[in-house]
């Protein structure tokens, strides 16, 4: 059964950094690629980040390109999203997921809890 148990959320002000992890069971974690999604109230999830399985290789949405970095370490099945220079646009609930087509392959459409992070002054 997959897990996905995101953390590492909270409030902050403009300007600050927040590290986010994904802690992935019931699947083999370093065959995937994984992804950072985001959503706020009202809007569809967006995604943020995705980084390979084998190479590293990773690709950023505009919005967060040069602020962000997604990270993992396979030998902990655990998935990282540094967060520098936050604004009040990157104000959502975070959420990681290997490929989508394979999440519904195996649980349907399942998302773990997500984790919120906030940016106000």
């Amino acid at each position: 059964q997959v897990q996905l148990v995101e953390s590492g959320g909270g409030l902050v002000q403009p300007g600050e950094s927040l590290r986010l992890s994904c802690a992935a069971s019931g699947f083999t974690f370093s065959n995937y690629a994984m992804s950072w999604y985001r959503q706020t109230p009202g809007k569809e999830r967006e995604l943020v980040a995705t980084i390979s399985s084998t190479d590293g290789s990773r690709g950023y949405a505009d919005s967060v390109k040069g602020r962000f970095t997604i990270s993992r370490d396979n030998s902990k099945n655990t998935l990282y999203l540094q967060m520098n220079n936050l604004n009040p646009r990157d104000t959502a609930a975070y959420y990681c997921s290997p490929p989508r087509v394979l999440v519904r392959l195996w649980e349907g459409d399942y998302w773990g809890q997500g984790t919120q992070v906030t940016v106000s002054s």
